[in-house]
Parts: C-alpha cells; structure tokens; sequence
C-alpha cells in the first residue's frame, strides 16, 4: 500500500516537473486576464469592510453586461442578415448571464441597512441609474429613452455612443424585420418607424407572431426566435425586480444617491415589459 501511495507521488512530482515556470518571456495567465488592472481597481473610499462587497458586485455586474451587449449586438447583426441559427446559441448564452445577474443580488442582500448607511455618504452622486451599459442594454431590447442620454454629456465620446445606439434597430426590430423577410405582412409603419423611440405593439406583428405559432413546423426556425426573446424578457424582468427588491431591503424608500426616487422609479420600470406581441399573443392562441 505504501509503495502505491509512494508511485503516485512520483507520477504527480513528474506531471509537476512539466509546469511552466518562467515567465520572463512568454505570456502568463495574469498577463491574458490583465489580472493586475483588475484586482487592484477595487479602491475603497471608507474603512467600512462591506464596501468592498459592494464594489465588487458592481463591477462584476458591468462585466457581465459588456458580453450580454457583445452577444445582443452580434445576435441582432444574425438575424438582420436573415440567418438565426447562429443567434439562437448567443441569445441562449445572453439568458445564462442574466441569471448570473439576478444571483448577484442575492449577494448584496448579505449588506444590511446599518452597514450600507456606514459608507452611502462616500458614493456622493453616483448610482447605478448611470450604468450606460444597463442602458444599452435597454436600447437592445427596445426600450429606449432619448432623455436618459443627459446623464452622459460629459462624456463626449460616450455621448456619441449612446446616441448611435439609440438609433440603431433593437433585436426586436431586427426580429419585426425577419417576420417581414419570410413573407409575413408587417404594417410598413412598423418597419420604417423611428428606430430612436420606444417600440409600440402593432396588430401586423401580432398576426405575424400568431402566425408563425399557429404553424410552427413552417416557421420553426421563427417560432425559435420569438421563445428566445421571451426567456431574454422574463430574465429581465427578473433582474429587475431583485434589483427593485434589495434596493428596498437596503434603504427602504429613500431616494436614489443619484436623485431617483429610487424604490418608486425601480417599480414604474417594472411596468415595462418587452416584446409585447409575444406576450399578447399567448391570450389569443
């Protein structure tokens, strides 16, 4: 038994001995990930210990939303160029993530009222309202809202982003315009609408959603679309509400640190729902 033992630690010692070591010229995993800009961005402004907690969701968080956007944006090129299949595993990844997201706050529920109200001082006026990559997201599902912009205009490069999202086709345009492209009659309103304001239900894209349910086997490819989106919606919506909800657990009703009214504007948002003929159409199949 001891010889086997002693044969297994040679064969680890061997397998070791293999490990790369010198770093001097070649790449390390921590040059890859540039893991020293990362780790050392988590700058406190209290002694508190919990706002490191707080730092790090945040952060982590707007990760996270860099590849939702970077899987949306690539996802709404697919299906302009009428090709879903490929957009089908990035939306699937898009809703992985967010579940990702709605976790996060389950992490930050962990912060309790007396310990936020130690450091909230040190935040001054920034909130996550100011989060533009929340907002693009906004902007790729639809929802968009030219007045939220003014948060940006002191960044002009930003701004100039913000604004060419905001006339950009969301993936629910992108999606309208598919129904269109397998000959589904779509309200020429609706495909030539302005790409810069919030998305309106419209009785076309509804018949045409209705269609494509009623006939899945034809338009299967369609049918798989719409059910992506709809988990992508519901997520969220999902996301939403956590937020909603820690934020009232945290600090209950007070307003916002960047002058929202902070529970009360989170539960109007809620309101907004996305993609509302695949909602709607669920009453009349």
């Amino acid at each position: 038994m001891r010889n086997q033992e002693n044969g297994e630690e040679k064969k680890t010692s061997e397998l070791e001995n293999e490990i790369q070591t010198d770093f001097q010229k070649n790449m390390s995993y921590g040059d890859y990930l540039h893991l020293e800009t990362i780790l050392s961005s988590q700058q406190r402004l209290s002694n508190h210990h919990d706002e490191m907690l707080f730092i790090i969701i945040h952060q982590t968080s707007e990760l996270w939303m860099k590849l939702i956007l970077h899987e949306l944006n690539a996802a709404i090129q697919c299906i302009l160029q009428n090709d879903l299949e490929p957009s089908f595993k990035m939306l699937s990844r898009v809703s992985r993530i967010q579940q990702q997201l709605i976790q996060s706050w389950n992490v930050l529920t962990t912060l309790t009222p007396a310990d936020y109200m130690q450091f909230r001082g040190k935040l001054g006026h920034s909130s996550g309202f100011q989060s533009y990559q929340n907002r693009l997201i906004e902007f790729a599902l639809g929802q968009k809202n030219a007045n939220t912009l003014a948060v940006y205009k002191h960044q002009i490069g930003l701004s100039e982003t913000m604004l060419k999202s905001l006339h950009e086709p969301s993936i629910y345009d992108a999606a309208i315009t598919a129904l269109s492209a397998h000959g589904l009659p779509i309200n020429k309103n609706v495909l030539n609408r302005d790409l810069s304001q919030s998305y309106e239900p419209d009785p076309s894209v509804e018949e045409a959603w209705l269609t494509v349910y009623r006939n899945t086997g034809q338009y299967w490819n369609l049918y798989e679309l719409a059910e992506k989106l709809v988990d992508i919606g519901h997520q969220q919506q999902l996301w939403r509400y956590n937020h909603m909800s820690t934020v009232e657990r945290i600090i209950g009703h007070k307003k916002g640190t960047g002058g929202s009214s902070g529970v009360t504007y989170l539960k109007k948002v809620l309101d907004q729902s996305f993609f509302p003929e695949l909602l709607s159409l669920r009453t009349k199949l």
